[in-house]
């Protein structure tokens, strides 16, 4: 099997598709087969009834022929899904390599939150962003989980840990197709909040049990005695007079008694079914989850501790979770009219309320842990995905004393390496800001998402898209994408201090900060700016934070100037050639020398 990724894919797309095509063709012939079936079961049931030359009994023959073949076809088409799913996650896979990806995945909107320090200036979220690149999962628990690794940074040694795991499972995509094919539905609806925290409450139904079974089958009986007396009522056959008001009396006995039990247990039996009903849904897709982690090994630490979390006393999680499953499904049709008719007798409802606590009392507890494991994996999974498909990309090397960033040909990862410039940019001691100046479109808010968003994967256990990254645990704070509110009545400037009001706000914390800060104070006028940048920078230094500040106000330049060697002015170039912009995105030292916003408007056609 090839090893570069992009052939990889290729190669067992082809193997995918040529199954699939092999499996419609069969089941095309099995068509014609379950046709022929038909037709002579006809021929049989007309020689048998017309010129009655044969028996009916041939009829079995063709009847029988034709059931195998649904059978057959059922579990054909059942593996043809599979073949079919697995041709979309190799599709998926080649699309990332190719730059197609953006719009096709999951865009985690819904882990948008405005007042979060960095998640929105650095695109982690949405259309085309970084956790749409990243996302493989497939339930909830796994997409909830990489999205609080990239919004929360982890301690060092936690990092190393997933680097592990993940450098275990870069090659496994065979373990990552078998998550990707597993059950029919796109997403597993289960909360999994919701869900451990059900497991974990007590019982409402400890008891009653034997009585619920002892009704419903004298139910049963009552309803069929009943059946007999209206038969006999309507002549079917004859009943004695005192074995007729036998059944009848029984009869209306067993409802009286099957309904005064219902009544008494229908706030129980209703907090029970409405408590699984919240909490649990479409666990099918977790199921069989669980089943393909649970025939792996594994060597490194991370993957041991979570495999071994998923073993139990008796049945392993994934049966337990599937069983769960078939109970949610027969609670499902408690709606359906015969089952409505015949719950005063059989107490569907009730035995299946008995049958959802009996479950939660043997295996609630094992819940969390379980989706826990899952989530964790499905997560690791997903960097492991990113570090196959990125191999040059390397881990980051954490230093314990810092503040410290230092990159070495760092770049954008949702930027195509085709298109990518890399750069280098150092922080530290001595050296604690980088004014970046230039025109617009030069790249300096690039290279503030680059640094921070590697950053952010550095700090969730992925792979980083530089030649190497050397960095202490960092919390990240950003005023990046910064817009005013017409609703909120906020201008862009007030929205801007408020957000540099929280990045000082965070150097109180128990990390230092990395601020990335674009277009610093660009909503006021120059004086007010000039001296309200070098006050709020030389106050982030002060609190031990390190950063980036951009401008195109070359006044601003003068901060790097008085604060000696913890601040240096680096910058951006473009040429204007033919009425054309053109920019290299090379960084380099010291201020930019010219602007090209006079020409730039004569290039449009206005009269300068």
């Amino acid at each position: 099997m090839a090893s570069d990724p992009q052939s990889r894919y290729a190669a067992e797309l082809k193997e995918r598709r040529a199954g699939i095509a092999s499996r419609e063709a069969r089941r095309r012939a099995l068509g014609y087969w379950r046709l022929a079936a038909a037709l002579c079961a006809a021929v049989s049931i007309y020689f048998a009834l017309v010129p009655r030359s044969i028996t009916i009994l041939w009829t079995a023959l063709p009847a029988v022929a034709f059931v195998w073949l649904a059978v057959f076809d059922e579990r054909l088409l059942r593996e043809l899904e599979r073949r079919r799913r697995a041709a979309t996650f190799y599709e998926r896979g080649l699309a990332r390599l190719e730059g197609r990806w953006a719009g096709a995945g999951d865009a985690g909107e819904r882990y948008v939150d405005p007042a979060h320090p960095y998640a929105q200036d650095l695109d982690l979220f949405g259309k085309g962003s970084l956790f749409e690149l990243l996302c493989t999962a497939r339930t909830h628990v796994g997409e909830d989980t990489l999205a609080r690794w990239l919004l929360e940074p982890a301690e060092p040694a936690t990092v190393r840990a997933r680097n592990q795991a993940v450098e275990e499972l870069r090659p496994r995509v065979d373990l990552r197709e078998s998550l990707a094919i597993a059950a029919e539905e796109a997403r597993t609806g289960v909360d999994p909040v919701s869900l451990g925290a059900w497991g974990e409450t007590p019982s409402l139904l400890s008891r009653g049990r034997g009585t619920a079974w002892l009704l419903s089958t004298l139910g049963i009986a009552g309803l069929a005695g009943f059946f007999v007396f209206d038969a006999a009522q309507m002549g079917f056959f004859t009943l004695p007079a005192a074995a007729a008001a036998g059944l009848r009396d029984f009869f209306l006995l067993t409802l009286l008694v099957n309904g005064t039990y219902l009544y008494r247990m229908r706030h129980k039996v209703g907090a029970a079914v409405a408590a699984v009903d919240e909490a649990a849904h479409e666990l099918k897709l977790l199921s069989e989850t669980l089943v393909a982690l649970e025939r792996e090994n594994f060597r490194s630490p991370l993957l041991a501790d979570l495999r071994e979390s998923l073993n139990t006393h008796g049945d392993p999680p994934s049966r337990r979770m599937a069983r769960l499953d078939r109970i949610m499904q027969y609670l499902d049709s408690r709606d359906h009219l015969l089952i409505r008719v015949a719950e005063p007798f059989a107490l569907w409802t009730t035995h299946l309320a008995f049958a959802v606590e009996r479950w939660r009392e043997e295996s609630g507890s094992g819940v969390r842990r379980w989706l826990k494991a899952t989530g964790d994996m499905e997560a690791l999974c997903s960097l492991a995905s990113h570090a196959f498909e990125n191999p040059a990309d390397p881990f980051p090397e954490f230093d314990e004393s810092g503040p410290v960033l230092e990159a070495e040909g760092i770049a954008h990862p949702l930027i195509p390496e085709s298109r990518a410039v890399r750069n280098d940019a150092t922080l530290g001691d001595p050296l604690r800001v980088l004014v970046v100046s230039g025109s617009n479109m030069s790249g300096k808010s690039t290279l503030l998402r680059t640094l921070g968003v590697n950053a952010v994967l550095a700090q969730a256990g992925a792979p980083v898209r530089a030649h190497r990254l050397r960095m202490s645990r960092l919390a990240v704070g950003a005023s990046i994408r910064v817009t005013d509110s017409l609703q909120g009545g906020v201008s862009r400037f007030y929205a801007e201090i408020l957000r540099l009001r929280q990045i000082l706000e965070q150097t109180g914390g128990a990390l230092p900060v990395l601020f990335l800060v674009d277009e610093f104070l660009n909503g006021t006028n120059s004086h007010d700016r000039r001296i309200g940048a070098e006050a709020l920078v030389r106050g982030l230094v002060n609190r031990g934070a390190i950063g980036l500040i951009t401008t195109h106000d070359l006044a601003l330049a003068h901060i790097a100037e008085t604060m000696g060697e913890s601040a240096r002015n680096v910058h951006f170039e473009d040429r204007i050639e033919d009425g054309q912009i053109h920019f290299d995105y090379v960084l380099r030292a010291g201020v930019v020398r010219k602007s090209n916003a006079i020409e730039l408007m004569r290039s449009v056609g206005l009269e300068i």
